[in-house]
C-alpha cells in the first residue's frame, strides 16, 4: 500500500474575487522533513497555511494531512495537525501546566506527567517554569509551549507561522535547534518565514514563493547562505519587474 506524504498540496488554488492568492501549488512533506516557505508579503505563504488549517476553503485543488483531504475529511485532518502561530495564544492567568492540560483535553488526550516532562525536556523548556503563569513567559517559551501542545496532541504535522520572528538571536538559535530535533523525531514541519538564514538552518527543502506560485524548490545544503540570499533576491526582482 502506498504511503501518503504527511502534508501534500495538489494543484492548490485560492482566489479572493479577482485576486489569485495561490496558483496551482504542489508540494509534499514527508515525516521527518521540514519545508520552509520563503517569499514577500502577499506571496501566498499564509494562505497556504490557512488552507491546511481549514480556516479558508480552496477554490480548487487539495490540501491533504496524513492522506485526509482538509475539505472533505476535516476532523481527521485536524486530528493529525498542530499549529504554532507567530504569537502563541495562551490563557495568561493559567500556568503552563494548566494550559497544556486544557489543550490536551480539547484533543481528548489525557496528560501523562512523565510523557509531558519528557516532551518539555526535549524542547528545552526551562526547568520548573511550567508551573508559572503563562503571563510571565517570554516569546521563546510561548513558542516552545505551543510546540509541546502540538506534540502532546500526537500531531503528525506541525505548521509554524514566523516562529523566530521577534526572538533575540540566542532564543532564535535555541528554537531552530528544537525544530530540527522535532523533525528528527518524525514530525513533518511546514514553516512560513521571512528569515532566509534561519530557513537554511531549519529546512530540508526551501520553497520560494511569488505571486501565489512556488517558483523554486531548493535543497538548502546545495547553497551557501549568501548564495541562497542572492537567489531569493533574484526571484523577488523578477516579481517586481
Amino acid at each position: 500500500m502506498r504511503k501518503h506524504p504527511t502534508l501534500e498540496a495538489r494543484a492548490l488554488t485560492k482566489r479572493y474575487g479577482n485576486v489569485l492568492a495561490l496558483d496551482r501549488l504542489d508540494f509534499a512533506v514527508a515525516a521527518g522533513e521540514t519545508l520552509c516557505l520563503l517569499g514577500a508579503n502577499g506571496a501566498g505563504k499564509t494562505t497556504t497555511i490557512n488552507l491546511f488549517l481549514g480556516f479558508t476553503a480552496a477554490t480548487s485543488g487539495q490540501a491533504l494531512v496524513a492522506g485526509h483531504d482538509v475539505a472533505t475529511d476535516a476532523a481527521a485532518a485536524r486530528a493529525a495537525l498542530g499549529y504554532v502561530a507567530e504569537v502563541v495564544s495562551l490563557y495568561p492567568s493559567l500556568s503552563g501546566a494548566e494550559n497544556l492540560a486544557f489543550f490536551a483535553s480539547l484533543a481528548d488526550r489525557p496528560v501523562d506527567l512523565a510523557g509531558r516532562d519528557a516532551i518539555l525536556a526535549r524542547l528545552r523548556f526551562p526547568a520548573g517554569a511550567i508551573d508559572r503563569p503563562a503571563s510571565e513567559f517570554s516569546k521563546g517559551m510561548r513558542q516552545k509551549l505551543g510546540l509541546a501542545i502540538a506534540l502532546m496532541k500526537g500531531a503528525e504535522a506541525i505548521l509554524l507561522d514566523e516562529p523566530v520572528s521577534g526572538l533575540d538571536p540566542a532564543a532564535a538559535n535555541d528554537l531552530v535547534a528544537v525544530l530540527r530535533e522535532t523533525a528528527a523525531g518524525g514530525t513533518a514541519l511546514l514553516v512560513s518565514t521571512h528569515d532566509i538564514f534561519r530557513a537554511k538552518d531549519i529546512a530540508t527543502r526551501i520553497g520560494i514563493m511569488r505571486h501565489g506560485q512556488m517558483v523554486d524548490n531548493i535543497d538548502p545544503a546545495s547553497l551557501t547562505g549568501p548564495e541562497l540570499e542572492q537567489l531569493y533576491l533574484t526571484h523577488m526582482a523578477e516579481r517586481a519587474a
